[in-house]
């Protein structure tokens, strides 16, 4: 029998534990940590940060689906991995306290394999003055975080009915935060909904972020068809701040936040302060923090993680110049070099590099994006270990037998930029691959044939459906497995 855990139960990991179950037989456990009772589906957060979902709307309990589905449910946060046990003979085991009130504090949990999809730890505190608790900011990274950038919202609005004018900050926190996508979305929900409760002539709206330009995303931009023409993200993201009225600070740190004014520097030694009503950043994103030991109890930490915390894989991490990095570079497997049964997939795994060119202000403050590694990557890298990890089990192959490079993957994203069945608009976005290849595509990085967007009502529709599509999966439905990542 063998016993396969996954640390993490959101998309990447959810999705690695349900398709685990499906393939391998009642002889083998499959068993989640996760220190959440409820499963969400981030992208329909920014929704719930502008009233228009509850948490109930994005959220479920997992312990009945994994119940129904036969996976072992631990709610749980893993604190350390031993992947040679302790020296007795026992298997590889993770360390977890439990945060469910109902079993002991602390605990082990043995496993034959281990997927690492703990996600990320939101650095608030990297910007002094950051984030909702204990700082000056909001966020919607939560689905508290969200329903607490709600409340915030109806009280600006209420003054503005008042007649107050009032200036909304929303963007990223920090010189090398990613998920600028979110933000993204969520400032053209909020100059939406400005709109529709008719105050949005009293509101200053200003989208500050560490992007170099508008349309970066993390994925250093990209070219793309729309309406049988080739143009730039940048050009395509400017036309609709323009359009509705949001400023923009774009090559930006955030440096330090006050109660109503943040500070910031820019990439070319302009620094700068902005008074706001109202504040939503993005924090960074590192690792959760996750320590390693050998069998004598010696920290190797160091050995399975990379600076930031995220768990290496199959990546060439050779440190080079921008100009010499390369789509090879990217994982295929995700499998751990030092030990094969260890996998990291989702926002776990550590980048090799970033995607977007790397700069540095002259006081030499990294201001760039991390890559992004969520939504339809993530759960597609989760899909893929989970298959190969159900060979490996089955004796069908004694290497990873199925493969995910982002440089060899494609994307859709639908970017809300209003929530309204009659009034609604969101960006609909494919590109492939993911992570340019200038080898392969040399203009553009990418095949334009499988790279465009558009932008209307139709997407917005498509983002409802998908938003109600993806719940009906992940709760494990009749038929969940036909629906594509």
């Amino acid at each position: 029998m063998a016993r396969i855990v996954i640390m993490g139960g959101g998309i990447s990991g959810h999705t690695a534990a349900l398709f685990l179950r499906r393939k391998l037989g009642p002889a083998h456990d499959v068993a989640v940590i996760t220190p959440n009772s409820r499963w969400n589906w981030i992208p329909s957060n920014i929704w719930v940060g502008v009233g228009r979902m509850s948490t109930d709307d994005v959220t479920f309990p997992l312990e009945p689906v994994y119940n129904r589905s036969g996976i072992e449910f631990h709610q749980a946060l893993a604190e350390s991995i031993h992947p040679e046990g302790d020296g007795t003979g026992t298997r590889p085991f993770v360390t977890v306290r439990y945060t469910d009130g109902r079993t002991d504090a602390t605990g082990r949990v043995e496993y034959d394999w281990l997927i690492n999809a703990t996600g990320p730890q939101l650095r608030f505190d990297k910007t002094k003055g950051l984030g909702p608790d204990g700082g000056y900011t909001t966020s919607v990274c939560t689905p508290a975080h969200a329903e607490h950038a709600s409340k915030l919202l109806d009280g600006v609005v209420d003054r503005m009915k008042a007649g107050q004018k009032q200036t909304l900050v929303i963007g990223t926190g920090h010189g090398t935060c990613t998920c600028q996508g979110a933000a993204f979305e969520y400032v053209f929900n909020v100059e939406h909904e400005l709109r529709q409760r008719g105050v949005r002539d009293q509101a200053r709206l200003v989208y500050i972020s560490n992007e170099y330009e508008l349309g970066d995303f993390g994925m250093g931009g990209m070219h793309m068809k729309q309406g049988g023409y080739v143009v730039q993200s940048r050009t395509f993201a400017e036309s609709l701040y323009t359009e509705r009225g949001v400023e923009w600070i774009t090559r930006a740190h955030v440096q330090n936040i006050e109660d109503g004014r943040l500070s910031y520097e820019q990439l070319d030694g302009n620094e700068g302060d902005l008074d706001f009503d109202f504040a939503m950043l993005i924090p960074p994103f590192t690792g959760v923090g996750l320590k390693a030991f050998d069998a004598k109890g010696g920290d190797i930490t160091d050995t399975i993680f990379a600076g930031n915390g995220f768990m290496k894989v199959d990546a060439d991490y050779t440190a080079k110049p921008f100009e010499e990095w390369s789509a090879a570079d990217w994982p295929r497997t995700y499998q751990n070099p030092d030990y094969p049964n260890l996998f990291a997939v989702g926002i776990a795994f550590a980048p090799p590099h970033a995607i977007s060119k790397p700069h540095k202000s002259p006081k030499g403050t990294p201001i760039v994006p991390a890559p992004p590694r969520t939504g339809m990557p993530s759960a597609i890298i989760g899909k893929t270990v989970a298959l190969s990890i159900a060979d490996l089990v089955e004796g069908r192959t004694d290497i990873p037998s199925h493969q995910a490079s982002m440089a060899e993957m494609g994307a859709a994203c639908v970017a809300s930029a209003g929530n309204s069945m009659t009034r609604g608009m969101a960006a609909a976005m494919t590109v492939y691959p993911v992570i340019p290849d200038f080898e392969r595509f040399p203009t553009y990085g990418r095949d334009l044939k499988y790279t465009f967007g558009e932008i209307g009502l139709g997407a917005h529709w498509i983002k409802r459906f998908l938003h109600y599509m993806f719940l009906y999966k992940a709760k494990a439905m009749p038929g969940w497995h036909l629906i594509p990542e």
